[in-house]
């Protein structure tokens, strides 16, 4: 909890960012320290736990208590079909791990779901052609797949499929170090949504300034008055302090307003459950866009669960 008090500046590095990305897990051994504490009739433990456990819940209201939401008009909407002439959509995106992600189950989701804009991570020429193979450019016609990644390689590439047709389409919207981050406009019930596709470099040695650098790279959109829709796996979470400067006074974290609990996408394995959410969908706040109704689900040969959620434009 110390360490996730710790300002941006010394947030790079590997430990604290990986640390700082458990910090919702101390849920669990805060609550047994709490009960032990009153079963062993220890007050001062049983006031420090108590303490912890309230800060851990402040820090956090925004996932137990809704900011906004979509309306059920939406939900309904989306849960119909894949229309593009009303005002929600249905969003995913996924990291695939280096194009390993089962092509045929992606697919699946996106026509089960009625998905009308998937955002997809660490792709490769192979994972796009079974993607295609697979019926993808069949649901979602307008695609566009960014840049190779101009110094480091994080896996792969990113890429953007919509229902709708995209206009003002880029394949490398701002010069960053990892992979490269597509964009495009599609209109959503009147409102035109600029969508970007992000994937920052991991904490990993040998990089770890990266990280930081490529949060920054994204933050700076903030200076433009789009509204925009940051989909992707930011290798980041709402407790890790360059999050939260990344979102600022413009962004918010739809996982973080909509207050429907936690929504863990990494890792992904019948072995290991996840344990933190490091895939989001950022947006405009004040932008007449609304993202929530998360959904966290598995998909074969990937390390990430997909995050599925309902976007709505007034």
């Amino acid at each position: 909890m110390a360490i996730r008090c710790l300002p941006a500046s010394y947030s790079d590095g590997r430990a604290v960012p990986e640390l700082v990305s458990f910090v919702p897990v101390l849920f669990v051994p805060g609550l047994a320290c709490l009960v032990l504490a009153a079963l062993w009739r220890r007050r001062v433990l049983f006031v420090v736990s108590a303490a912890a456990l309230a800060t851990i819940a402040v820090w956090h209201i925004g996932y137990f208590v809704p900011t906004s939401r979509v309306s059920s008009s939406a939900v309904t909407s989306v849960q119909a079909s894949a229309s593009t002439s009303d005002n929600a959509a249905r969003i995913m995106t996924l990291n695939t791990y280096n194009g390993n992600a089962s092509a045929a189950e992606i697919v699946a989701l996106v026509k089960s779901y009625n998905v009308e804009v998937l955002c997809l991570e660490e792709l490769t020429d192979a994972e796009v052609k079974a993607l295609n193979a697979a019926g993808l450019d069949s649901a979602l016609p307008y695609h566009v797949i960014s840049d190779a990644a101009s110094e480091i390689n994080n896996g792969g590439r990113n890429g953007i499929w919509t229902a709708a047709p995209m206009s003002n389409v880029s394949t490398n919207l701002l010069p960053i170090n990892t992979s490269s981050m597509p964009a495009a406009d599609i209109v959503v019930g009147g409102t035109t949504v600029r969508i970007v596709a992000v994937h920052p470099n991991s904490p990993v040695r040998g990089a770890q300034n990266e990280w930081s650098q490529g949060l920054s790279v994204i933050q700076s959109l903030s200076g433009y008055s789009h509204a925009y829709l940051l989909c992707g796996d930011f290798n980041s979470t709402w407790d890790h302090a360059r999050f939260r400067e990344l979102l600022g006074d413009t962004f918010v974290d739809a996982g973080e307003q909509s207050g429907q609990g936690f929504h863990m996408t990494y890792p992904s394995s019948s072995k290991v459950p996840s344990l933190i959410e490091i895939d989001h969908f950022v947006y405009s706040k004040s932008s007449g866009i609304i993202v929530s109704d998360l959904e966290a689900v598995a998909v074969s040969g990937t390390d990430h669960r997909a995050l599925i959620g309902i976007l709505e434009a007034s």
